[in-house]
């Protein structure tokens, strides 16, 4: 009787155990050994506002990731030796590692000198001209997508060519709303060639090849110009504009001082430990 009682309280046990999940965390909706899987888990893991067919993928997918990752852990669980299983070392390493990199941060954090003037992001563009080959052509540009027998063609194609002033942009500009597909003004902003072409809906090749008179047109076979006024263009191979280069110049003197905090660091570190008698070699 005292068994069967036990056995009874056990499965008892183990049943308010679980109702007690459910009320924290949800239904269960997969099960992979002693593994449970809640709906709360899962609504994290799928962005509000998707529909409901992108949520069904989303959480299939991530129900079948989460299976296979448990039943692989089961099966090194099971198959590993206790050597095998034991990550003392490996953990210790990575502990050491993590504080390592943590305390690196903190202290490039508070000595890193984040502002990069003009003058020196110049200074290094000139020293460096080689770094700054174009692989291919950025162009500043103005463009549109329309229908090649729009009545509004004709004037667009004379107001985003127009060098007169503001006042024929800002027509442009008025007029595209209500006859152009799309309309982009980058006349004042380097881009990438492949990017003006993902703009304008055709390929970039096809686009410079279309190039003639400052123009670039391409039709498409449903009868849509892709068109595009070339201000400014600076061929691949050459240097680069130093606007356009201008960021990744910022990007590049800031990750020198980085490592250059590392260095000292280290260096520093080591130093006192030395004269501190901390670390003696014998």
């Amino acid at each position: 009787m005292l068994i069967a009682l036990a056995g009874v309280s056990c499965k008892m046990v183990r049943e308010l155990s679980d109702t007690g999940a459910v009320l924290a965390h949800g239904e269960v909706i997969a099960r992979v050994g002693k593994h449970r899987l809640h709906r709360s888990e899962l609504e994290k893991f799928i962005p509000s506002g998707v529909s409901p067919e992108d949520s069904t993928g989303l959480a299939q997918r991530y129900i079948k990731a989460w299976a296979e990752e448990l039943i692989m852990l089961d099966m090194a669980e099971k198959q590993l030796s206790v050597k095998e299983k034991d990550l003392t070392e490996e953990l210790e390493q990575y502990r050491r590692s993590l504080l390592t990199y943590r305390y690196q941060q903190k202290y490039i954090n508070q000595r890193l000198d984040t502002l990069v003037t003009d003058d020196e992001i110049e200074a290094y563009y000139k020293a460096n001209p080689d770094k700054f080959k174009l692989d291919r052509p950025v162009i500043k540009s103005r463009y549109l997508v329309i229908p090649a027998d729009s009545r509004s063609l004709k004037t667009l194609r004379k107001k985003i060519a127009s060098e007169e002033g503001a006042v024929d942009l800002m027509t442009a500009d008025s007029l595209s709303l209500t006859a152009a597909i799309k309309y982009g003004d980058a006349s004042d902003t380097w881009m990438d060639a492949i990017t003006l072409a993902q703009e304008i809906g055709t390929d970039y090749r096809t686009l410079l090849g279309s190039i003639k008179n400052s123009f670039a047109e391409v039709e498409d076979d449903s009868g849509i110009l892709h068109l595009a006024y070339i201000v400014e263009m600076v061929p691949a191979g050459k240097t680069a504009p130093l606007e356009y280069c201008s960021e990744r110049i910022k990007d590049i003197i800031l990750s020198s001082r980085k490592h250059a905090l590392e260095a000292s660091l280290e260096s520093e570190l080591l130093e006192d430990a030395v004269k501190s008698n901390k670390f003696v070699t014998y």
